[in-house]
C-alpha cells in the first residue's frame, strides 16, 4: 500500500490497481465476502483517494525544507524600538505597532521560531507486536531513558511522569504527566492509564518502588504495556503567565508528591503555568526556558493556606522577623516622622491579611507618547526627593513631578504652583471625597494631598512623572490607568547608613529646618520602617535600588527608566487587556 500511495499525483489511478490486483488473486486470499467487500468500499472511497493525493503531493516536493530565519520575534521587537525611537511616527507606522503588539502575533511568531529550532530526535527501534489476541485492548509506548522525575518513594529520575498505586486495586496508575518530559512529548501516555509491563517485566502486584527499580535498571529505551484510561483527553498548555512573590526549594518541602519533580525559583522570578487542574500542585517552567521540562510548585491555594498558618504560628509564639508584625512596639515609628492618614486609614490590618503568592502578569510594550510614572518608594529620610530632584534636573523638558495640594499658607521662599498649589481647607476635602487624589492626608493641623488629574495631565503630554509618594499611595496609584513603575529606595545596612550620610553631611529630614544631621535613632527609625514597608509591599516593587552611595543608586535609577523606555516588560496581566 505505500508503495502504491508513493506514485504521486496519480493516487486514484493507483488505489484502482490494487483493487483490480486483489481481485485477480481473491480466490487465493483467506477472507469473506463481507470483509472483501468492505476493502474495496474503502479503496473506492473518495477520501481515500483524496488522502493518496495529498500524500502523493508532499512525497513530490523538497523533503528538507529549512527555515529562513529563526528569530523572527526578535524582529518584531526590533521593529517596535524603532518605530518607538521615531521622533514623529507615522500613521502606519503606529498601525504596524499595534498590530506587532498583538498577542495573536506574537504567538505566530512564538510558534514560528520554536518550530524552527526543534530537533525531532532521537528515533526510537521498531515496537514488538506480540499481543495476545484474548487479552485486553493495550498499547505498548517506547521511551527513551532521560533524566526525568517519576514519583515514588526514593524516586529516580526517569520519564516525566508520576505513578501512584490504586488503593482499591494495588494497580500502578500514571498520576501526572509533566509537561515538556518524554511522557508529554510521546503523546502516548495518559493519566489514569494502568501499567502492566515495564521492559517485559509484569509489574502487577508490584508497588511503586518496585516499578522504580525496574526502570532505574532499564538503559537506553525504556518498553511500557499500558492500558488504557477510558478518557484520554489532553491537557493544553494553558498561556498563564505569573511573578513568584517567595522563594520555594522543593528539596526542603516535605509535601511536595516528587521532590526530583519540584521546580525551584526565586521570588521576582517569572513563571509559565502549564497546567492547574491538581489544586495543591501546578506544573510549570521559567519563562523562557523552552526546552526545560515541566516541574511541581505549590499551587496559589497550598501556599495561601501556609503562610496563614506559619503567620498564625508567629503571633501565637510573639515572634516577630523584621517587623513582620508591624503593630509591635518595637516597630512603631517615631512620633518625629511625618505620618499621612489616608482616606483608607493606615490600613495595616488589611495590608496584613493581604498574602501574596503569585500575580498574573503579560508583557507590556512601550507606548509611543504615553510613558509610564515612575514612583520611588522608601522610608522617610532614605534620599528619594533628592534622587527625584536630581533626574528631573537631567531632562526639565522630559522628567516632571506633580506639585502637590495644601491648605497651609506659603512659607518664606516657596513659589505657588511650584512648591504647593494653595488652595483651601474645604476645596482640599472636597477633592478628597470625590477620590480624585491619589493620595491625601493631614500633618501639624494642615491637609495635603496629590491629584490624579494633575498626574494624567502629564502622561497624556508625554512627560516621564517622577513621584515620591507615601508608600500607602501605592494602592490607588498601582492600576492599569496609571500603569506605574515602582522602584524601591532602600537604606543600606545601620553602619553603611551611617557612614555614608555623615560622609555626605545629609541634613535630617525629620527638622523642618534642615539645620543638623541624622541621629542614631532616626537612622534605626529609618531601617525600621524600611522592614515594615517591605514587608506590606515588596510584591508590588519592580526594582529595588540600594541607596549606600547617592551618586551609584542615581545611576542606577537612570538605567532602570531608560529599561522602562525602550525594553517589553511584565507587568499585571489586567493591565494589557
Amino acid at each position: 500500500m505505500t508503495a502504491v500511495m508513493a506514485n504521486g499525483d496519480t493516487g486514484s489511478i493507483s488505489l484502482g490497481g490494487l483493487l483490480k490486483s486483489l481481485e485477480s488473486v481473491r480466490s487465493q486470499l483467506e477472507s469473506d465476502d463481507d470483509e472483501f467487500g468492505f476493502l474495496a468500499e474503502l479503496l473506492r472511497s473518495r477520501e481515500l483517494q483524496a488522502l493518496v493525493q495529498v500524500h502523493g503531493r508532499i512525497s513530490s516536493t523538497k523533503r528538507h525544507l529549512q527555515p529562513l530565519l529563526s528569530n523572527a520575534e526578535d524582529i518584531g521587537i526590533s521593529i517596535m524600538r524603532e518605530i518607538h525611537y521615531r521622533t514623529i511616527p507615522s500613521a502606519d507606522a503606529i498601525e504596524l505597532f499595534a498590530i506587532l503588539q498583538s498577542p495573536h502575533l506574537q504567538g505566530v511568531l512564538q510558534a514560528h521560531d520554536s518550530i524552527a529550532a526543534k530537533d525531532f530526535v532521537p528515533h526510537l527501534p521498531e515496537i514488538p507486536l506480540e499481543v495476545d489476541e484474548d487479552e485486553e485492548t493495550v498499547k505498548i509506548v517506547q521511551l527513551v531513558k532521560s533524566n526525568e522525575p517519576m514519583e515514588g518513594k526514593g524516586a529516580e529520575p526517569i520519564v516525566g511522569a508520576t505513578i501512584k498505586q490504586d488503593e482499591k486495586t494495588g494497580a500502578i496508575i500514571i498520576a501526572r504527566i509533566m509537561h515538556g518530559g518524554a511522557a508529554d512529548r510521546s503523546g502516548l501516555i495518559h493519566v489514569g492509564d494502568e501499567v502492566q509491563e515495564v521492559n517485559g517485566l509484569n509489574v502487577l502486584g508490584k508497588t511503586p518502588n518496585d516499578v522504580l527499580r525496574i526502570l532505574t535498571q532499564a538503559q537506553g529505551t525504556i518498553t511500557f504495556k499500558l492500558l488504557p484510561a477510558g478518557s484520554q483527553l489532553h491537557c493544553r498548555e494553558s498561556k498563564v503567565r505569573v511573578r513568584a512573590h517567595f522563594d520555594y526549594d522543593p528539596k526542603q518541602d516535605k509535601h511536595i508528591p516528587c521532590k526530583e519533580a519540584g521546580l525551584p525559583f526565586k521570588k521576582g522570578d517569572i513563571l509559565h503555568i502549564l497546567t492547574q487542574d491538581d489544586p495543591y500542585w501546578w506544573q510549570s517552567r521559567r519563562e523562557g526556558d523552552r526546552q526545560m521540562r515541566a516541574g511541581l510548585i505549590p499551587s496559589r491555594q497550598l501556599q495561601e493556606r501556609r503562610i496563614l498558618v506559619q503567620r498564625q504560628e508567629q503571633a501565637a509564639n510573639g515572634q516577630v522577623s523584621g517587623c513582620a508584625i508591624p503593630k509591635s512596639p518595637s516597630c512603631k515609628p517615631s512620633p518625629k516622622i511625618k505620618k499621612i492618614i489616608y482616606d483608607a486609614s493606615e490600613s495595616e490590618d488589611f495590608d496584613r491579611e493581604e498574602v501574596a503568592t503569585y500575580e498574573e502578569v503579560a508583557r507590556l510594550y512601550p507606548r509611543p507618547g504615553l510613558p509610564r510614572p515612575v514612583v520611588l518608594i522608601g522610608p522617610p529620610g532614605v534620599g528619594r526627593n533628592e534622587l527625584k530632584r536630581r533626574i528631573i534636573s537631567m531632562d526639565p523638558e522630559k522628567f516632571r513631578t506633580t506639585v502637590p495640594m495644601t491648605s497651609r499658607p506659603p512659607r518664606t521662599g516657596e513659589v505657588k504652583g511650584h512648591d504647593y498649589h494653595f488652595v483651601s481647607r474645604d476645596q482640599l476635602e472636597e477633592e478628597a471625597s470625590s477620590g480624585t487624589l491619589v493620595e491625601h492626608g493631614e500633618y501639624k493641623g494642615h491637609l495635603y494631598g496629590t491629584s490624579a488629574n494633575h498626574l494624567k495631565s502629564f502622561i497624556n503630554a508625554g512627560y516621564v512623572c517622577i513621584l515620591t509618594p507615601h508608600y500607602q499611595a501605592l494602592k490607588y496609584l498601582r492600576t492599569a490607568e496609571f500603569k506605574p513603575y515602582v522602584i524601591y529606595i532602600k537604606p543600606p545596612t545601620l553602619a553603611l547608613l551611617k557612614e555614608t550620610r555623615h560622609a555626605a553631611h545629609a541634613r535630617s529630614t525629620f527638622d523642618e529646618n534642615n539645620s543638623r544631621g541624622f541621629t542614631d535613632d532616626e537612622f534605626k527609625d529609618m531601617l525600621k520602617a524600611a522592614a515594615r514597608i517591605e514587608f506590606h509591599y515588596s510584591h508590588w516593587f519592580d526594582e529595588v535600588v540600594v541607596n549606600d552611595d547617592l551618586s551609584s543608586a542615581f545611576e542606577l535609577l537612570v538605567k532602570a527608566i531608560h529599561k522602562v523606555e525602550t525594553e517589553p516588560l511584565w507587568v499585571p496581566a489586567s493591565w494589557v487587556q
